[in-house]
């Protein structure tokens, strides 16, 4: 048994944020040389340096998104401030997201608040849906993107007109873009907090 240091901060209140993205990294830091020992090396290596390439990028990422989205978050956060309970769906690297971006609105906003696997929301949850209850989607256009745009609405329209507000995220490779969607979820939280008068350092 070994302990890893994620540098993530002191642990407190909002600030506890970066504690999700920290985990993230550091799984994926320590996956990389566990792959290359395996006897597909070669392979792991090569995508292990892509994966590198993409986590260095993420600083200026996650900079872009907060610039270019933060405004329409607030707008949302007004829109959901006053809700009872709140409905979090991902599939894939990304259902983890959507239980932390319901953990996040428990914690900081006081709002009841549920993450499900994206596939298992006709088997139940869909149930409690009502025109009162925000649902959010983490979709990002990967690998199982048409799975997720299928889980909200059959067809083949564009997030933008099936859902009422969008945030777009940059283009990263899958592995890594938990590290991102999960960014405007916690800004969410924490807008909605405030709006709420929580004390999101508490």
């Amino acid at each position: 048994m070994h302990n890893t240091c994620k540098w993530s901060g002191w642990r407190s209140g909002w600030r506890n944020c970066r504690r999700a993205v920290a985990g993230v990294r550091s799984l994926i830091s320590w996956s990389m040389p566990l792959g290359m020992m395996c006897r597909w090396g070669h392979t792991i290596q090569w995508r292990g340096r892509e994966l590198v390439l993409a986590l260095s990028s993420l600083p200026n990422k996650i900079e872009d998104l907060i610039r270019l989205n933060e405004t329409k978050i607030i707008e949302i956060a007004k829109g959901y401030r006053f809700a009872h309970h709140c409905l979090f769906l991902g599939r894939g690297y990304n259902y983890p997201v959507a239980l932390e971006g319901a953990l996040k609105m428990k914690e900081i906003s006081y709002i009841h608040a549920e993450g499900y696997p994206a596939a298992e929301m006709k088997h139940g949850p869909i149930a409690l849906i009502d025109h009162l209850m925000p649902v959010v989607f983490v979709a990002m256009k990967d690998s199982i993107y048409d799975k997720v745009k299928s889980n909200i609405q059959e067809g083949n329209d564009e997030l933008d007109s099936l859902c009422e507000f969008v945030i777009h995220i940059p283009t990263v490779a899958e592995e890594v873009s938990p590290i991102l969607t999960v960014v405007p979820l916690q800004l969410l939280s924490y807008h909605i907090a405030v709006m709420r008068g929580c004390d999101v350092d508490m």
